[in-house]
This record gives structure tokens, sequence and C-alpha cells, in this order.
């Protein structure tokens, strides 16, 4: 069956979304990886507004062309429906999603890892360390005052999820190194020891998971080998 102009502007609308969001994925292989995030939340109210709004637009037409079916009315008509259906949708979306995110908790996610080779980024030689510990600290952006700070371990994969409760729109959240399992790797890295996170439900973000960049400690001698390794990384540049 042929679908209207309204029906049809939904199935574009619902398939740019799904392309629309993507998020880095931490401790990848490689730390450019992206992954598509869950548009799962947006899709449940597109076909809420689908299921509730095209019965009226039936009734409507039944009312007004009881002779035609809905794919009959002029396309004019049609065409006017679809765009004041898709304006509902973008008007609606945005204030459904903030309200989504008020009192909810953030999820932190990231990892660290022990440069083996002292090279100041990850490379197929690093080594992710599981039990390491990182906390989450959160400071008045006026005074500096801690406000809020919480501990995690990393797990056997050297990735942490640290849940952090309550929106944090005025204050500065950092996630950072605290200490190392392993005592041959335990000088945090310079520059790659903590990672600023946005906690806050107000500036557009809905995604309830933050994730942060990779943290790492530095060998206290590189591995045999790193000449190798690093040889390999000046051969591509």
């Amino acid at each position: 069956m042929k679908k209207s102009a309204a029906e049809r502007a939904f199935v574009s609308l619902l398939f740019a979304i799904n392309y629309y969001e993507e998020r880095e994925k931490p401790c990848d292989a490689s730390p450019h990886h992206f992954h598509s995030n869950n548009p799962n939340f947006y899709l449940s109210v597109l076909s809420l507004i689908y299921h509730f709004t095209f019965p009226f637009l039936s009734l409507s037409k039944t009312i007004t062309h009881p002779s035609l079916s809905l794919s009959e009315i002029p396309r004019s008509r049609t065409t006017k429906m679809a765009k004041l259906l898709m304006l509902f949708a973008l008007c609606l979306i945005p204030a459904l999603a903030s309200a989504r995110v008020i009192g909810s908790p953030y999820i932190v996610k990231g990892c660290v890892y022990c440069d083996t080779c002292r090279a100041g980024f990850e490379t197929s030689a690093t080594k992710y360390l599981a039990g390491a510990r990182v906390r989450i600290e959160c400071k008045d952006r006026d005074t500096q005052k801690l406000r809020y700070s919480i501990d995690g371990i990393t797990d056997s994969a050297g990735k942490y999820s640290i849940t952090v409760a309550d929106d944090h729109q005025e204050q500065m959240c950092d996630a950072m190194l605290v200490s190392s399992p392993d005592p041959e790797c335990a000088v945090p890295d310079k520059g790659r020891d903590r990672s600023r996170v946005i906690l806050t439900g107000k500036n557009g973000m809905t995604n309830m998971i933050r994730f942060a960049n990779a943290m790492g400690f530095l060998r206290d001698q590189p591995m045999a080998v790193c000449a190798k390794v690093m040889q390999l990384y000046q051969e591509i540049e």
C-alpha cells in the first residue's frame, strides 16, 4: 500500500535519528573508533506520536472526505499535515528528553593503561591495568571547593564504570588517576592522568553514559619490544 506524505515524513525522521548521534568508544584497539549511540528513547517517542496522531488524521479524513482514503487526499493538504506533525515531534522530543535526565544518575566510563614504551600515547604494546583506582571529582566553578567525589576500580580489561549521583551543572568534573596496581608502572603520565567529563543534562546531552578519555601510567623502564614498536610508528609517519 502506498504511504501518504505524512507517513513518509515519519519514516524519514526515524532514519535520520537512527543515523544522527555517534560517540567515541573508550579503550578500543584504536582510540578513534566510533559506535552509534542508542536512539531507542527517541524512536519510542516518535512511535507514540505516530500511533496517537494517525487515527486522528483518519478521523479528520472521514469527516471532511468521507469518500476518499487518506492517500487520496490532495497532495497539498497531506504535505501540510506532514509538516505540522514533524514540527510537533521536533518540539516535543527535546522537552521529553530534558525531563528524562532530571534526577537521573550518570555513568562515567573509561579505561586505565600502562604506557609500557613511555611513548605518551597508547601503542600496540600498551597494557591495560586491572585493579587501578580512579576518582571522579566535581568542584565549584567559582570557588574550586570540592563538592563531590567518588572512587572506582578498573575491571580485568582495565575499564571502569562509575555511577555519579545528581546533576553537576554548576561544577567542573574530572576523572583522575589515584593509584596503580603495578609497582613498575605507577607514575601518572602528565597530561594523560585526568580527563574532563560533562555531568549535566541541561546542555542538550541526553545520554546518561559519559565517556572519559583513556588515562595512563608510565612504566619505569620501556620494555625490550618497544624499540621495534616505536620504529613501526615512525615508518607510518
